[in-house]
């Protein structure tokens, strides 16, 4: 496909924004695609997006598609819709990119992926970080990880209350962890907590893998600062990622890593960074799902990784219920 893609946005949410906002950019930098929709079923919401960035708006999916052709769209809504929505888009042909986390369920989810490899559709999952600078100049340097620390801590907002906080926040670490230890989950243990919401708030989970790794995370969004840093060990490697600043550490034992390095404080340890070109995540995730769309190929994140994340994230979910009941935490909260 050489000809420009028209692309849509359904949902004119804070996510919708940000992916009509680089749709757009990416037009005008010649990227050979154009924004020609929002969707929203609240049209106010749509026009405003559209008048923005010059595109057309719409209350429902059924007026997008009798007035536009569009190849490729961004599934913004919440989850509870992602189902119904990218069906009616897969359907009508056009290839879908489904913000986090894939579906609802574990049933809805393994309902996308038939359907997307039934129909012939691109079918790409939106967690925003395996499109991290950081993340990506990691992948490389992988080799047998055995432990992990991961921290996501965000203050307090009204978005997203309708899930809690392992489907709101954890799921982008989970999603990062799975993929750079690439093994089954053998035992997961948690623990969270509602804090200012009905949902939990706060969580902290220890995963168990086939391949022997451990993997500690906490996610909390009712934090009094904004963290987002992953470290893990593999032989002879400690490596230190901070998503936010799209950096890199890693220290290697006896110069043992493949990376122009110094010596840090001990003599047996050199220190070196990996080269990282920064970008804005939302960026190469677009592109690399238009990229996908032009050349008909798998998605760096497929259908398939999103149900495997959204897998993980509903057992520990499940962990956490199971913890709150044998703890009675009804009753300590109302003491």
């Amino acid at each position: 496909m050489t000809n420009t893609l028209h692309v849509a946005v359904i949902g004119a949410g804070a996510f919708g924004r940000n992916h009509a906002r680089v749709y757009h950019e990416l037009s005008a930098q010649d990227f050979s695609v154009q924004l020609a929709a929002v969707v929203d079923s609240d049209l106010s919401r749509a026009e405003s997006i559209a008048r923005e960035y010059n595109a057309h708006a719409y209350a429902t999916i059924d007026q997008l598609l009798q007035n536009e052709k569009i190849q490729a769209a961004s599934v913004a809504v919440p989850t509870i819709h992602h189902l119904e929505v990218a069906t009616k888009l897969m359907e009508a042909g056009i290839d879908v990119l489904i913000e986090k986390p894939l579906a609802a369920s574990l049933a809805e989810a393994d309902q996308l992926v038939a359907l997307a490899q039934r129909l012939g559709r691109i079918g790409q999952v939106g967690h925003l970080e395996r499109f991290n600078p950081a993340v990506r100049a990691t992948m490389p340097l992988i080799t047998h990880p055995m432990f992990f620390e991961v921290h996501r801590l965000s203050v307090f907002t009204p978005r997203s209350l309708d899930v809690d906080v392992v489907l709101d926040l954890m799921i982008h670490d989970l999603d990062v962890v799975l993929a750079f230890v690439n093994s089954p989950v053998k035992e997961i243990r948690a623990v969270g907590l509602p804090i200012l919401s009905g949902k939990v708030d706060i969580a902290n989970v220890r995963m168990e893998f086939h391949s022997g790794c451990v993997a500690n995370l906490t996610a909390s969004r009712v934090s009094t600062e904004r963290v987002r840093k992953l470290r893990f060990f593999q032989p002879g490697q400690y490596i230190s990622l901070d998503y936010g600043r799209q950096d890199v550490i890693v220290f290697s034992v006896g110069g043992g890593g493949k990376l122009a390095e110094t010596p840090s404080v001990n003599p047996q340890i050199s220190m070196g960074k990996p080269a990282v070109t920064a970008e804005e995540p939302l960026h190469a995730e677009l592109k690399a799902f238009l990229e996908s769309v032009r050349l008909r190929s798998q998605p760096l994140v497929s259908l398939a990784d999103g149900r495997r994340a959204l897998s993980v994230a509903l057992e520990i979910v499940a962990a956490i219920a199971q913890h709150s009941r044998q703890i009675d935490l009804e009753r300590l909260g109302a003491k």
